[in-house]
């Protein structure tokens, strides 16, 4: 089984290095990237991830609005 990821956070390298270690593991698969909350709720809904790796401080919608958002949604 692979457990799908989603990588959210403003700084695209940070982004770049999760996402090349994800990748080096076959069960992981990266199925998008957000840079800010807002997009990281819209990548949720549209791709239903396993597991969502969230920056805490970001600009706009923060990581902890985000992350209060997603778990809200049924």
């Amino acid at each position: 089984m692979t457990t799908r990821v989603l990588l959210v956070d403003d700084q695209a390298l940070l982004r770049g290095t999760f996402q090349m270690l994800i990748d080096s593991c076959e069960d992981l698969e990266v199925v998008g990237e957000a840079a800010d909350g807002a997009e990281a709720v819209k990548l949720t809904r549209l791709h239903r991830p396993d597991v969502v790796v969230m920056d805490v401080r970001m600009p706009g919608t923060d990581g902890l609005a985000a992350t209060e958002t997603i778990c809200s949604d049924p």
